[in-house]
Parts: structure tokens; sequence; C-alpha cells
């Protein structure tokens, strides 16, 4: 999935100069664990500034609540962006059942539904509904372009658009833990698939609302979170080797 080039991941001991010269020159790619609240833009912009590399593409969004694996391209490798994203995902979320927000996670206002809370048996054969090749609704508030603009944008806007079902296939749901109101489970799937949407239609089956209370990204294909690095870890690199 990801050509030979330099990757940068932990631990950086001794990795930083060599790294960069080819992110510089011949092209590299890094394993960065991005935290709550940054979008994925923003990481980008901040390792454009702090390696002086122009050309810089990360390999598959993460919503700005979301934690988790983004996987970065320099110089050349941006070329290769394309071969990282078709590769499957992993995520552990957790899942709110009893409300929904316009944006099917924490960033809208809650919407509380008056219900008895759901059975562990009940959540867990409904889950199986999502198993396997579904069709899915993106979230109202999504990346993808519509008519050549940014779903988000439109939504934030007030401007109606036809939403677009597209389809995937999630291969597993495991590691499932209940205590009403928060589901946790680890989910594989193919690219392009919401997690949101998961939440806010196994919500629906239920009949009681749901949206994601926080999600982590912990795979793309081979590539694991457990190799990534953090923003401040490359900062700490940096300023050691300058010293």
């Amino acid at each position: 999935m990801l050509p030979d080039m330099p990757l940068l991941q932990s631990p950086l001991t001794d990795v930083m100069p060599t790294w960069i010269e080819a992110a510089r020159t011949t092209g590299a790619a890094a394993l960065i664990d991005k935290e709550e609240t940054w979008t994925s833009f923003d990481v980008v912009a901040k390792l454009r500034h702090l390696f002086k590399v122009r050309r810089v593409g990360h390999a598959g969004t993460l919503d700005p609540l979301a934690t988790g694996l983004l996987v970065l391209c320099f110089g050349p490798a941006t070329k290769q962006i394309s071969l990282i994203q078709d590769a499957d995902k992993a995520y552990d979320v957790v899942v709110k059942l009893g409300a929904t927000t316009s944006t099917d996670d924490r960033g809208s206002e809650e919407t509380i539904i008056e219900c008895e809370p759901v059975s562990e048996d009940r959540i867990k054969e409904a889950l199986l509904q999502f198993v396997g090749t579904i069709e899915q609704t993106p979230p109202a508030f999504a990346a993808i372009r519509h008519q050549g603009r940014r779903q988000y944008d439109l939504a934030r806007e007030g401007i109606a658009f036809e939403e677009r079902k597209r389809t995937i296939t999630v291969h597993a749901i495991d590691g499932f833990k209940y205590e009403w109101p928060f589901v946790h489970m680890s989910i594989t799937c193919t690219k392009g698939t919401y997690i949101r949407s998961i939440a806010r239609d196994l919500g629906a089956v239920l009949g009681v609302g749901g949206y994601v209370w926080t999600l982590r990204r912990t795979a793309i294909g081979a590539l694991n979170v457990t190799r990534a690095v953090t923003v401040r870890d490359i900062q700490d690199a940096l300023m050691v080797s300058a010293s």
C-alpha cells in the first residue's frame, strides 16, 4: 500500500534530519496521531510550516472532533496519496443513544429523545444490519462535494441539496461494550465509509436516535496509530535536533 519511502513514525530518535531531507527532495510520508479539534488541513498547514515543504497532502480526512491516524505525504510522495486512500480503515467509536445532533457528532446541539434504555441484545441484533456491503447516506455536514461545493458549506448555509447514497462495505463490528446510553465498538470498513452515518442509522433502527460521541481512527491498511507521532512530538524532536 505504501511505496518504499522514508516514513516518519515512532520512535523519532535520530531520524529527523535524514527524513526532512527526503521530504524536501525525493518524497516521504508521516504517520500522525491527530488531536481532537484540529482539522486535517490544520495538521497539513502546521507540518508544511515546520518542515518548510511546499507540497504536503493527507491521505483521508478526519473530522475535527475525531482523533487518530492521519497519513501525510510530502514532496513527490503526494502522487501516492490515492494508494493510501484506497486502503481499508479501522476505527474505535463510542455512540451515544437517546439523542441526535444535526452533525451526527458532538459538533452541534444535542436533541434529547425521551425513551427507555435499549437492551444489549437488541443493539447487537441491530448492528448486524450494518455488516457487509450496504448503502449509506453521508451526513449532511460532510466534506464530499456536491456540484463543486463542499456539502458542509451548503448545510451551514441552509441550501437544500439531494443527499446521494453510496455503497460501502463494513468488514466487521467487534469490541462491543455497552452501558446506556453509550455503545463502544470497533469498526473495520472500506474507504468512503462514514462512521457518523452508522451511528445515526443505528439510532434510527433502534428508534432512540444516536450520534458519534468519540471517534478514533486506529489503522489505514497495515499502518497503525500505535506507530504514529503527534505534532507536539515533532516540535519537541525539532527543538532537540536544533540544539
